[in-house]
């Protein structure tokens, strides 16, 4: 059902979570619950925001809270859902965003992927949920998992910026080491509080900013082919 064996760079630096008993615990719950329910995403795209951008690829880290609880919207990244599924409204006022921001034009999908492929890590802090039921999972060992990640990444690397929307993702602010990273915070981008500081926030343009300042190469955040 999950598996730990996801990419060898994350593997050597998160080997030590495996091992811990709230893991096990995890990985139990987990079995039990997909014995009686149906648990999103499936079990090969749990680690999916690993697998797509290792350890050392990673620039910019964008934290989500729970996985879409809707069938076939969850496939292992943050906000993002694989092509032929709806954008959810999160998403969509993302695209507007940076449509504001950059010009870009709202995409044809909402599949994410090519971002991580530039290095951008979309990290929920609870990995799974049952389906239909927001927030399911939660307490039940993920946060340990994913506020290791977050530590690991601000103890061992420079200069990362890390995109925090909404109360539960600043609340993760602490963990990081501010004097050696980045961190933009706005309202999350639900239609609840979106107007509330999300629109208007940049986060896009920022980001390339500061990557282009240290050398780096910018983000295309563009989803469609055609466009740049």
């Amino acid at each position: 059902m999950i598996d730990p064996s996801i990419h060898k760079s994350w593997k050597e630096c998160l080997i030590g979570e495996f091992n811990e008993p709230y893991f096990a615990a995890l990985k139990n719950f987990l079995v039990e619950e997909k014995t009686t329910k149906v648990v999103y995403p499936p079990g090969n795209k749990i680690f999916a925001a690993f697998d797509r951008t290792p350890f050392e690829d990673v620039k910019v880290v964008i934290l989500g809270q729970d996985p879409y609880h809707g069938k076939g919207q969850a496939h292992g990244l943050c906000f993002s859902v694989p092509p032929g599924i709806a954008p959810p409204p999160s998403l969509v006022n993302i695209f507007k965003e940076l449509h504001n921001d950059l010009d870009i034009p709202m995409p044809s999908h909402g599949n994410l992927e090519s971002w991580t492929d530039q290095g951008i890590l979309l990290l929920n802090a609870t990995l799974t949920v049952r389906a239909n039921q927001a927030g399911s999972h939660q307490n039940k060992g993920w946060e340990n998992f994913t506020d290791a990640v977050i530590r690991k990444l601000s103890e061992s690397r420079e200069e990362l910026v890390f995109i925090l929307w909404g109360r539960y993702a600043q609340a993760k602010e602490s963990l990081i080491d501010t004097g050696r990273h980045h961190i933009l915070k706005a309202a999350h981008p639900s239609p609840f509080s979106a107007h509330s500081g999300f629109f208007g926030c940049r986060h896009f343009s920022k980001t390339n900013e500061i990557l282009v300042s240290q050398g780096k190469e910018p983000v295309n955040w563009s989803l469609d082919q055609n466009s740049s």
